[in-house]
């Protein structure tokens, strides 16, 4: 059984020490997963009462729906519909124990994990940390600017959004009234033309009814992309599409332009191009993340862990990665997996299949990844889908995209949630969650 201890405050907990943090008596061979995005909570819901201890490590008590967040942001969602406590998730789990606390620092050599709150020791190490918002190193722009990963980054947009509008229409300054109600988005990938989707309707359905003041065209849409396309993961028809719903909606789309320098109140472009605005949203690009004591021989583009078919990261014989941190390099993958659900989905539960296997002396097969396909929104009522061969936009793809992600949610009173504010949303265009809960103030 393992157990360190010198003193145990229950009988069946083992507390080594005041720098240990305490964890259930076993003799079952300890796995940790540190991270409980998709890629994570698959692992440990595929592990549910299996003959292995699973210790799940998160910063935050909750799995967030991160597809959804930027209906957050634009007042069409509360966060708590798309957030699901990681406790309750893991409820009549009796293997799995779940510990709030931030991870600094592995230590390979010692098979220990050194967080805020103490040390853990495991036998099977599972790094699935996801990613952080990448600013390229343009340093004013990630002082002044908001990514959108998190459900704080959601209700930060929606603030100062809402903050900015009000200010708007106190102010006599139309240079500043035009930057209040400017918004730029830099990034043409799925996450950016949905937000910019998003903001567009806004404009269009809410600002008449909430500020009769301001006129139809007060508030305009940027969406910077600096390769020749958006949504240059899909297809060109998806591309081309997504590129006429957003003028449909009269969001200025700006392709082979780059952001350089932002001020908070002037965004500056490679070709010269000024827009005033204090309303900038960064989904340009994200990069790995993951605590000390990875060697950087394993880490690759992106800040990404280079891992073997079986997801271990290279050199090691007992850590792994999956979901968006890692990165698998083959001729098929030559940048590792995308960045997205369903591949992380995928590995959580190739890699749970792998434990259960190796703890049976069982062979393992390499990890395959089945493309189901991409889908992206823009607005309501439009969207477009890549399956395969088959690629379709319109109406169809947006109730495919709505019952897809409205499936993916954890929790049924969270997919209730959704679905009736989608159902409401649907028919009277109304966004009933504009509501300044505390004041934004940007870093």
């Amino acid at each position: 059984m393992r157990n360190d201890c010198t003193s145990n405050v229950c009988e069946n907990i083992e507390c080594c020490s005041s720098e240990t943090i305490c964890l259930p008596k076993t003799a079952l061979k300890r796995l940790v997963v540190i991270g409980g995005g998709f890629a994570g909570l698959e692992l440990v819901k595929k592990l549910k009462n299996k003959h292995i201890q699973v210790v799940l490590i998160d910063k935050n008590n909750f799995h967030q729906f991160q597809p959804l967040l930027y209906q957050v942001a634009t007042s069409g969602l509360e966060p708590d519909s798309i957030a699901f406590p990681l406790r309750k998730q893991i409820a009549g789990y009796k293997n799995v124990s779940f510990r709030l606390t931030e991870v600094l620092q592995i230590k390979p050599e010692e098979n220990t994990i050194y967080t805020s709150k103490g040390l853990i020791t495991y036998d099977y190490l599972v790094l699935a940390t996801g990613t952080a918002t990448n600013f390229f190193g343009l340093k004013s722009v990630q002082k002044n600017s908001l990514g959108l990963k998190d459900i704080r980054d959601s209700l930060n947009i929606r603030h100062m959004m809402l903050q900015n509008l009000e200010q708007a229409t106190i102010t006599c300054d139309e240079v500043e009234k035009e930057a209040l109600t400017n918004f730029v988005i830099v990034g043409g990938g799925p996450a950016g033309i949905e937000m910019a989707g998003a903001l567009a309707e806004f404009c269009k359905y809410v600002i008449p009814k909430d500020y009769p003041e301001f006129s139809v065209s007060i508030m305009k849409i940027y969406l910077i992309e600096a390769s020749n396309k958006i949504l240059g993961v899909m297809s060109n028809k998806a591309s081309s599409q997504s590129l006429k719903y957003l003028k449909k909606l009269d969001v200025n789309v700006l392709l082979n332009e780059a952001v350089i320098d932002y001020d908070g109140n002037i965004v500056k472009t490679k070709s010269g191009k000024e827009i005033h605005a204090k309303n900038l949203i960064w989904a340009a690009g994200v990069k790995g993340q993951f605590p000390d004591g990875i060697d950087k021989k394993n880490i690759v583009r992106g800040n990404r862990l280079k891992v073997n078919q079986n997801l271990k990261i290279e050199g090691f014989n007992n850590i792994y990665a999956i979901g968006d941190v890692s990165a698998m390099i083959t001729d098929k993958t030559p940048k590792g997996h995308p960045q997205v659900a369903q591949p992380a989905i995928q590995q959580g539960k190739y890699l749970a299949e792998n434990f259960l296997k190796i703890i049976n002396e069982k062979p393992i097969k390499p990890f395959k990844y089945i493309d189901k396909g991409s889908l992206a929104t823009v607005g309501k009522r439009r969207a477009v889908a890549d399956l395969g061969k088959l690629k379709f936009t319109g109406y169809f793809a947006w109730l495919l995209w709505s019952f897809v992600h409205l499936m993916s949610i954890s929790g049924f009173k969270n997919k209730l949630l959704v679905g009736l504010n989608w159902t409401i949303s649907y028919f009277s265009y109304d966004k009933s969650n504009r509501l300044i809960i505390r004041k934004f103030k940007n870093n």
